[in-house]
């Protein structure tokens, strides 16, 4: 059996709305400390805005901040994984789509975000797991 996202990811979200302007976002970010924010419309999550977008669509090319809002800048669609998929499923979500942070949402409900260092954190934990299973599974046929 492997680990679940829901045992691994990160449970702190942060959701803003998208008429938010950019700057007003990276204010929001430094204040909870965190690199990213959920952007909902409607309630529904609709995108995701990272540091990276922030300074790749906004700052790089010169636009300002004050006045962009976050939905010109999140990436949109925003891709999910379920709380109960397994980690490696997930990872291979994110290396297919060259992300490092996916939404666990299901029935449009956010339950955190997993993350590639939610990965590497708990990767001594799943190698562990595995070990427990293939010995597990040895002396099983005997």
């Amino acid at each position: 059996m492997s680990l679940r996202v829901k045992d691994c990811m990160s449970k702190d979200i942060v959701t803003v709305e998208g008429n938010l302007s950019a700057f007003a976002a990276s204010k929001i970010m430094l204040e909870k400390n965190v690199d990213y924010l959920i952007v909902l419309e409607k309630a529904q999550p609709t995108g995701i805005v990272t540091e990276r977008d922030l300074v790749l669509k906004v700052m790089a090319p010169g636009k300002n901040p004050s006045k962009m809002k976050i939905s010109e800048c999140m990436t949109t669609p925003i891709v999910t994984t379920d709380p109960d998929a397994a980690i490696e499923e997930a990872a291979k979500t994110m290396a297919e789509h060259g992300i490092r942070r996916l939404p666990v949402v299901r029935d449009t409900i956010i339950y955190g975000v997993f993350s590639s260092q939610d990965l590497a954190r708990n990767l001594k934990k799943y190698e562990d797991k595995l070990a427990r299973e293939m010995i597990f599974s040895f002396w099983r046929k005997f």
